[in-house]
């Protein structure tokens, strides 16, 4: 049973390894680095329980399904005995309906109580687009008695008492729960009161300090439910991912069923790993180009095939390079590609699902909105243009094609970049390795006390809150106390300002965000956060928009704003910083013979100074200052040191030690994604050939996000994995002297200077010797 809102295909005949053939004939051979083949798997089918409203059950057998896979049924049982539970099983595995039986049934019963709303549910997914999706299918369900509606940002004023009021079943957002449901929790009095069920959507995405977040909102969610008396059960479901029970438990604080066999039937996939060539002698061709030859290749073979690309820009260019090449070759093919990602309107998106089903597209680049959005049964095969972050993504988007019974092909194309570099060459470590766990800190103060904050001002903190948000509240609350910001009184701690509470915190990040503005129409194009501002919209910076270029003509810290006017003025830019550290407290630390691994609290100090503008073909054409402040953040970070003479001994001498390290912490920055649930984007390093709180060569990678994310003590607890694949990624790679592939850094603010491959080697295999 798919999970959410599904498009048909007409059953046609696919040969999977043929088409792996056609792509990889002649010189692209090569190209072609590993193929595996995956098996069918059987469907393990079961009853329907025999509690379920008749209404629910016909709504379904009307659509042919007379029975349950066995996980489907197992979330059910669980949910109906009101235990919390999570459900981690494969892309299309029919988590949906699995909490749909439980949930619908239970509104179904509550219907009949004199209120008419003897029981609510609330639904969160991560996406608008998601919820709205799940409601398609509600709605196309019709349920006797239950009413339901999304409530997120884009509903009109008017429709919101409606369902305040009268709804049974509201699908929304962790963004809309903070910035409106729970600020005005008295005007949902009767729906909490009523609270059965919360449904937590695709729940593997909230990591990092979006895990931390979120985690706090289903906390106030929960605190503020037992108020009016309920004590709801929360069903999570997850993509595949290492210890569902713990992240789950982690988000609202209490224990957790898993449910982790998957009973629901999958054809056979072959899966090729595809490194593209080599452009130049230290640079390979781009994922995105080879990714749009490959699906306009397939799309002249009646292929039909999404291609996903990492960001908005890369879909773009995947679409209109496959038009393109399209268009030399048979004209009639290019209107049958086209892209979907976050931003279409609802109508748009149901257009592309009408094109879908009807095989009037052939070819769509996607971003990850369709990972988390829409199912789509009937494609052939999926292309992965670069790594997607983690396993659990990378199998999700894997999962979009094969699903009418017909086998699949997928092909991850390596972007040029460490971790794809080394993911390609060690197939294990995408086929035979565990799926990542999410990580994130529920208790990191950083997140933690604003939300204490906003709780504060929905209902009087107390010290009894310990129960919902753990054994720091009284010392976070008083902090507060002592910022004007709560008021400590006999009853507990009260918001003590006039403004909201909510409106101090931002979901999706630490801190204020820039934004970008357009200075002859005043249109805000988007917005960066304030950490990142520095380096990607200083003064002078080129900015690049939907894929046209803009220039900052001024950043202004004090109102938030960047101000670009649009145009290519033949150049790019690149921000020059300097960056050092000092350590706070060392938490963990671990003795490799003479070399020494450390995790605990630093403070790095990070300052942008200046810019480069590069021509096209990389020639620097001027370098110009900047006065931007120093910027301080206090986080969690892993770090390793050798003495000197230990680097003289592995033939590192004492002139090559900065290159040596310097690229040794780029790679090793580069593999971190490989073991935790991150983006070399969260995490930063700095390298020194002598550091004064350690006396000796250091080498430092920090979550890049205030009290930390979790990453850097994944980094220390499984470092011999971690820096191994660092060591095996360097040395494999082809280039002569460095490249993006191994210790090369796009976001480098020294310019990738001074970088030493073959000290890197020496270094790590030095380090590694006595690990």
């Amino acid at each position: 049973m798919p999970t959410r809102h599904t498009v048909t295909a007409m059953p046609r005949d696919f040969d999977p390894r043929a088409a792996l053939d056609h792509l990889a004939r002649g010189a692209r051979r090569e190209r072609l680095v590993h193929v595996r083949h995956l098996p069918r798997r059987e469907a393990e089918q079961v009853p329907w329980p025999e509690w379920v409203d008749p209404g629910v059950y016909a709504a379904w057998s009307g659509a042919g399904v007379t029975h349950l896979w066995s996980h489907q049924a197992q979330l059910a049982e669980l949910a109906r005995a009101g235990r919390h539970t999570v459900c981690a099983t494969g892309t299309a595995s029919g988590k949906s309906l699995g909490f749909l039986v439980p949930v619908l049934t239970a509104l179904a019963e509550g219907s009949h109580a004199p209120t008419g709303r003897g029981a609510t549910a609330l639904y969160l997914a991560p996406t608008k687009a998601l919820a709205a999706d799940q409601l398609a299918r509600l709605e196309a369900m019709s349920v006797p008695g239950v009413r339901s509606a999304v409530y997120d940002g884009d509903t009109p004023t008017d429709e919101r008492r409606w369902i305040r009021d009268h709804a049974h079943y509201v699908l929304s957002n962790p963004d809309l729960l903070h910035h409106a449901l729970l600020p005005g929790h008295a005007q949902w009095a009767p729906f909490l009161r009523a609270l059965r069920y919360v449904v937590v959507d695709e729940c593997h995405v909230y990591r990092g300090v979006f895990g931390a977040h979120v985690s706090a909102v289903l906390r106030r969610l929960l605190r503020v439910a037992a108020r009016y008396g309920s004590r709801p059960t929360v069903l999570f479901a997850s993509a595949t991912i290492a210890a569902p029970e713990s992240l789950a438990e982690a988000l609202i604080g209490a224990p957790v069923t898993a449910i982790t066999h998957d009973g629901s039937p999958r054809e056979a996939t072959t899966f090729a790993l595809w490194e593209p060539p080599l452009d130049g002698e230290d640079s390979r061709r781009s994922a995105v180009s080879e990714s749009a030859t490959l699906l306009a290749d397939l799309v002249l073979h009646d292929v039909q095939t999404v291609a996903f690309a990492r960001s908005r820009v890369g879909v773009e260019a995947v679409a209109a390079a496959t038009r393109r090449d399209l268009t030399g070759v048979d004209p009639s093919l290019a209107p049958r590609v086209a892209a979907y990602r976050g931003g279409y309107l609802p109508e748009e998106r149901r257009e592309l699902e009408r094109s879908l089903r009807e095989r009037e597209l052939l070819g769509l680049a996607a971003t990850s909105a369709l990972e988390l959005g829409i199912d789509i049964a009937g494609l052939d095969a999926v292309l992965v243009a670069g790594w997607p972050g983690t396993r659990a993504s990378l199998w999700q988007q894997a999962g979009r094609a094969g699903r009418s019974g017909t086998p699949s092909l997928a092909v991850l194309v390596a972007a040029d970049d460490p971790l794809d570099t080394y993911l390609v060459h060690h197939p294990e470590a995408i086929f035979a390795a565990p799926v990542e766990a999410s990580v994130f800190d529920p208790a990191n103060p950083h997140v933690l006390t604003p939300h204490l904050a906003a709780a504060a001002a929905e209902l009087p903190l107390t010290e009894a809150d310990t129960e919902w948000f753990g054994p720091t509240v009284p010392q976070l609350a008083e902090s507060l106390v002592a910022g004007g910001v709560l008021r400590r009184r006999p009853a507990g701690w009260f918001w003590a300002r006039p403004d909201r509470a909510s409106d101090h915190v931002e979901l999706r990040g630490i801190g204020r965000t820039v934004r970008i503005v357009e200075s002859r129409t005043g249109r805000v194009l988007g917005t960066v956060d304030q950490a990142r501002a520095d380096s990607a919209v200083h003064t002078g910076a080129v900015y690049l928009h939907q894929g046209q270029p803009h220039v900052v003509t001024e950043l202004d810290l004090a109102d938030a704003a960047a101000h670009v006017v649009a145009g290519d003025p033949g150049w790019s830019t690149q921000a020059r910083s300097t960056s050092e550290f000092r350590i706070l407290h060392t938490a963990r630390q671990h003795q490799w013979g003479p070399a020494t691994l450390s995790w605990g609290a630093v403070e790095v100090t990070h300052q942008v100074t200046s810019f480069l503008r590069r021509l096209p073909t990389g020639e620097v054409i001027g370098e110009h200052p900047l006065d931007l402040p120093r910027r301080t953040l206090s986080t969690m970070a892993v770090w390793w040191t050798l003495p000197e003479d230990e680097l003289a001994l592995a033939g590192v001498g004492e002139a090559d030690i900065p290159g040596a390290l310097h690229a040794a912490e780029h790679a090793s920055i580069g593999l971190l994604p490989l073991i935790a649930t991150c983006d070399r984007w969260d995490i930063g390093g700095v390298s020194t050939a002598l550091h004064a709180d350690t006396g000796l060569p250091t080498v430092l990678v920090y979550d890049g996000h205030p009290g930390g994310a979790g990453f850097a003590e994944q980094g220390f607890h499984r470092a011999i994995e971690w820096l191994t694949a660092t060591l095996d990624t360097v040395r494999s790679c082809e280039c002569s002297s460095g490249c993006p592939s191994c210790v090369q850094s796009p976001k480098c603010g020294n310019g990738n200077e001074p970088l030493s491959k073959s000290g890197a080697l020496r270094t790590l295999a030095h380090l590694l010797s006595a690990g």
